[in-house]
Formats: structure tokens, sequence, C-alpha cells
């Protein structure tokens, strides 16, 4: 009797291991300067570009229409993205990483990458970095990394042509393993352009470059919505393969992985449709509103269509989560006056572009297809943040978070599941200035010298201000502006410390310095 319970027993246990899901694969593309407007299936009246691939995951998934990041630019995003914390909390109070600039992503910092790899997941990022890394470059060698054309910080003369002088050094430096990267910061594998409109103009894979750069850019390939700054470049470098490359590669990875049969996480940060707006030749005139960018928004739907097709082909789709997001709105540089007078509005009808503290800035397209989690072609129009990638990533894997990480990240799951309860009471988004937005239920506080207050239920396009009206309100959402600052965090849990003094606003020229015990109470 007692070994008939045992295996019977046995048998139940086995049967609950053989039900037990296998982990889903995780895919996180994220475009580059796409606009709310850009796509179609959130801009049907007054958005002209066909976006068919990322349609087609909206009708198969879920949409998020109050979707923010933590910024108006790029490099404040991504950290935010994969570290589930407010960029604000670092050094970077405003702007992006600059050329050849050290890591903003500390060595010790969670992120989606490491997380996932503790739970057994290859993991790769295909694409753009822009976060810093450790370049090998020496004081004595940093002559030879800037001063070309006046616009990469040299100053002096203007370097026009690489000498022997200046081979010499890049020789030296991309010979060598360039740390603090995505393989550092929990990536099993990377490929991609660092910053694909600035130096150094080679492709990375892993931590060393893809040849030596052993010529300057040529001139012809910067400026006109190309790249921005001169600088060392692999001899006949061309910007038009850099977006296949990275779809190619992207295609490869998931098919190893699933032939390997091990989870995977793949980020996948687009150098699209930012600038270089490079279009290869099968897309060039394609959109039929004569611009390039609308010619780039093309092509790079169709470069995720190749990814999305890579899943099914692969049999991958029915276990893999695919998150799909923008790092902040359209550039205005592009032509978006030119466009919206052909009838397309990159920003739909939000306010403003990229850069920009109002919601055309930081309102961003994410869909999530999941199936079998996430209900075909639904729509969430509840408030949720690129931090809360981090939470969501901890709950699919049945972990939590340490009290040190993901500061301010949500869990997304119950919406995932068909919740439409708030997860996040309020969330805080950018300017590229640094002028935070807090947004919390329909109000929108951004504290200028005048302070703004919206509310986006009745005024989506954020054109009447009623601070003057609601100072009550004004000061509720400023002290919860401040106790987001002070406590380090905005989930539950034990206070944290910020890694510098975080800027408050409005600023003031003529304010005195603080004394070190106002600073060191407001790191903390």
């Amino acid at each position: 009797m007692n070994q008939l319970r045992f295996l019977l027993l046995a048998l139940c246990l086995c049967s609950v291991a053989l039900a037990a899901p296998a982990p889903p694969n995780i895919v996180i593309i994220l475009a580059d300067d796409l606009g709310y407007g850009d796509v179609q299936c959130y801009n049907p009246k007054r958005g002209k570009i066909p976006t068919p691939n990322i349609d087609r995951l909206a009708a198969e998934g879920m949409r998020f229409t109050d979707a923010h990041t933590s910024s108006g630019v790029c490099s404040p995003t991504r950290y935010t993205l994969l570290t589930g914390r407010y960029h604000w909390r670092t050094q970077l109070q405003q702007g992006i990483v600059p050329v050849w600039g050290k890591p903003l992503i500390a060595p010790d910092r969670l992120t989606l990458a490491s997380l996932a790899k503790q739970h057994g997941y290859r993991t790769a990022c295909i694409g753009k970095w822009h976060l810093g890394r450790d370049w090998p470059i020496t004081e004595a060698q940093r002559p030879f990394f800037a001063g070309f054309g006046g616009q990469a910080g040299g100053g002096g003369k203007v370097v026009k042509e690489a000498t022997d002088a200046h081979r010499a050094a890049w020789q030296e430096v991309f010979s060598q393993p360039i740390p603090g990267g995505p393989t550092a910061r929990g990536f099993d594998e990377y490929f991609g352009t660092d910053v694909p409109n600035w130096p150094p103009y080679c492709f990375i894979e892993n931590d060393r470059t893809v040849g030596i750069p052993t010529e300057l850019l040529p001139a012809a390939k910067l400026g006109n919505k190309q790249a921005s700054l001169p600088g060392p470049a692999i001899k006949d470098w061309q910007l038009e393969p850099i977006l296949p490359a990275l779809a190619h590669r992207a295609v490869d990875f998931i098919a190893r992985q699933t032939k390997a049969k091990q989870p995977f996480f793949l980020y996948l940060p687009l150098t699209a449709p930012h600038t270089p707006i490079a279009v290869n030749t099968e897309w060039r005139g394609k959109s039929g509103l004569g611009n390039n960018y609308a010619d780039f928004v093309m092509e790079t739907d169709a470069a995720i269509g190749r990814v999305l097709d890579a899943i099914k082909t692969a049999g991958a789709a029915e276990n893999t989560m695919v998150i799909f997001t923008s790092d902040n709105g359209c550039a205005s540089l592009v032509g978006v006056k030119e466009l919206e007078a052909k009838g397309h509005f990159p920003s739909g009808p939000l306010r403003d572009y990229k850069t920009s503290v109002f919601e055309g800035g930081h309102r961003v397209p994410f869909i999530v297809r999941w199936p079998g989690t996430v209900k075909l072609g639904s729509v969430c129009a509840q408030l949720v943040h690129q931090a809360d990638l981090l939470a969501t990533m901890a709950e699919v894997l049945g972990t939590k978070l340490p009290d040190h990480a993901g500061e301010d990240s949500f869990s997304l799951m119950p919406l995932f599941k068909g919740s439409d309860k708030p997860v996040r009471e309020y969330a805080i988004s950018c300017a590229s200035t640094g002028t935070p937005g807090l947004r919390k239920g329909p109000w929108k506080f951004i504290p200028t010298t005048a302070p703004q207050l919206y509310n986006l239920d009745t005024d989506l396009g954020e054109t009447k201000n009623l601070a003057t009206e609601k100072p009550e309100l004004v000061a509720e959402l400023r002290a919860t502006l401040e106790k987001s600052i002070t406590d380090g965090r905005t989930t539950p849990g034990a206070r944290q410390k910020n890694d510098v003094t975080v800027r408050r606003f409005p600023q003031s020229e003529t304010a005195a310095p603080k004394s070190k015990a106002k600073a060191k109470q407001d790191k903390k």
C-alpha cells in the first residue's frame, strides 16, 4: 500500500512538472525617435505612414495609449528602461551621454539582462547602446579623438584629415577590449553601433570594434540628417546597411537560441528612424510624402516585421513576449511641419516633439504581445512607464526585486492579464533640459518658474494652464515630486540613496549654494 501511494505521489509530481509552463522568451524592440503619431494604429486619422508590422503586433496583443519614457531624449530613457530607476537619480541630470562618455549604469546595478541571466536566459543586445563605455583612451591620446571640424569638443585647430599620429592612436585604442558596455551589464552578447551618428563609425561586437577605424568619416556623410559628428571610421563605412544588419543579427539570434532550446532575452534598440536617416534604395519614396524620414519609418517597420517573422518561423511565437516601444518622440528636425502640411502628424494629438517635457516628447507607442496572457486586439488606457519593465520581468520570472533595484518600477502583469486598475499612482518624465513633468491621474504638473498644470483628460494637447486656478493641487504635486527625490524611490520599500544631489526645478541663477548637510540629505 505504501509503495502504491508513493507511486501515485510520484506520478502527480511528474504531472505537475510537465504542466508547468516553460519560461517565456522576452523580446524588447526599442525604436529610436519614433513619434506617438508615426504608428498608424495610434493615429489612424492623421497618420499617413503605413506601419503594417507594428499594427499587426498591436492586433495580436495589447496597445497602451498612456505609456511614457523617462526623458524626451535617448540615453536617460535607455537607462531607466534597463534598470527600472529614473535617470535623474544618476549624474545625468540633463542631456545625453557624450561622445566617448563613461558608463551611466553602475557595475552593480541590476538590469533586465542581468535579471534574465540569473534565471537561465541567454541575453543579447543588438543595436544602439548610447549608455557610455570605459573607452581605453588615455589623456595623451584624447587630442586624437576630438577637434574634427570643431564639433567633437577638441577646440583649437580643426583637424580635417587623419594623420599617421591619429591612426597610431586609433590602432592602439581600438585593438583593445572596450569595457563597461553591454557585456559588462548583463548581456551575454552584443552587436551594433554604439551611436550610429557618432564615432566610432564601425560595428562593435561584444567588447571590440569590428575592424580598426583608419579614416575620418567623409564630410559628405555629415549633416543633412546623416551623421552628426566627424571622427574615426572604418574605410568606406556606409550608413545604409546599419539597420538591415541589426535585423539580420536579431533573426540569427532568435533562430540560434530556439534551436538551442534555451530561453532568451533579446533587447533590440534599433538605430532608426533616428539620424542617420539613411534610407535603402528599395524604400526611397515609398511613403509618397516626399520625406526621407517617412520612408525610413516604413523601412524600420519592415525590419520589425523581419524579427516578428523570425519568431514565428522558429515556432516560438506562442511562448515569446514581445514588447515594442520608442525611446522618445519624433525629432522636429526631420521636417515635421512639412509632414503636417501633407496630413501626417508625428506627435498625433500631442503637444511638441522630442526633447520636450510636453506629451509629444515622452508619450510613446507601447505594445505587448504575449499569446495566452495578453488579449488580442486589446487597448489599455492606464498610466504606464518604461521603468515598469524590470518589475514586470521579475514577476514573469517568479522572483522579487531587492530593495536596491527597480526603485521606480511597478509590474504591468495585472494589466497584461486584463485588469483596468492603476498599477502606479504617478509617473515622472523629463525634458532634455532636466525639467520634470509629474503625472498623477489626469493631472500633469511642470515645475517651471511659472508653474504649469494641465488636465489631460480634457486637454490632451496641453493648451490651458490651470495652475493659478488650483494652487492647492500644485502644492500637493510639488510635494509628491520632492518626496520622490528624497525617498530615493517611488515604489514601496526602504529609502534609497540617489547617486548625486538631484537638481530641483525651477532653478534660480542667483540661488545660494546648498549647505553640505542639505546636499547630503538630497542625495539620500
